[in-house]
């Protein structure tokens, strides 16, 4: 596929990014295949604050099916989306929703550090990528994961790469042909060369899986 092709097919998304897809394709021509046989990327966000944080938490080791379930029922709950609603809510209808009893917990305890002022959506869109990463992680039921994925989809950070995710793991095995899934380790040391466009790299990647399985992710549901 040549980058004038990429050019043409690619959806109308912000310059840099862009730019950062058609770099990507000159580094790694399997970015290019993606966009050839899956299509254009599509450019899903979340909401920034607590809202992108719970939905994180929502998703933490269960499908995209599951997650987009579940979340299409904690937005049917009145005030589930802001700190002080969601502590208002009942364990009972959290779980009714399809919570876990440890996400119950971490969903609170989310809350709590927003209402207390330990976590605010302005700070945190301020931080640098570590920063963000080290103050959301020391947050109960916040690990790297979920603080990498905030900053991905919420804020839109473009060199963030969660290489803990499942799906991220399995897509490029599938992509290289690759014997197994790669560990976090060796999948961050594979995506280096991919800087400083590591999420859009990311993207491109759930983007490929989604094609290979059928599977949608959590915000096809939204």
């Amino acid at each position: 596929m040549t980058i004038a092709t990429m050019r043409a097919v690619m959806p109308p998304i912000p310059p840099a990014v862009r730019l950062g897809l058609i770099r990507l394709a000159r580094v790694d021509g399997d970015f290019a295949r993606i966009v050839r046989e899956a299509g254009p990327l599509p450019w899903r966000t979340r909401e920034a604050g607590f809202s992108g944080l719970l939905s994180a938490i929502v998703g933490q080791q269960i499908s995209n099916q599951a997650a987009a379930a579940i979340w299409g029922r904690l937005c049917a709950l009145e005030g589930c989306r802001t700190p002080d609603g969601f502590l208002r809510l009942s364990d009972e209808a959290l779980r009714a929703a399809g919570l876990s009893r440890p996400k119950v917990a971490h969903g609170r305890a989310v809350a709590q550090a927003f209402a207390d002022g330990v976590l605010a959506t302005e700070t945190l869109a301020a931080m640098d990528d570590a920063a963000a990463v080290a103050t959301m992680s020391s947050v109960r039921g916040l690990g790297v994961w979920s603080a990498e994925i905030y900053l991905l989809f919420a804020l839109e950070r473009l060199d963030v790469f969660p290489a803990g995710d499942l799906a991220l793991q399995a897509s490029v095995a599938h992509l290289k042909h690759l014997p197994a899934r790669p560990t976090a380790k060796a999948l961050r040391d594979m995506a280096a060369p991919w800087a400083p466009h590591r999420a859009l790299a990311a993207r491109l990647l759930w983007h490929w899986w989604r094609h290979v399985t059928g599977r949608p992710s959590m915000d096809d549901a939204r």
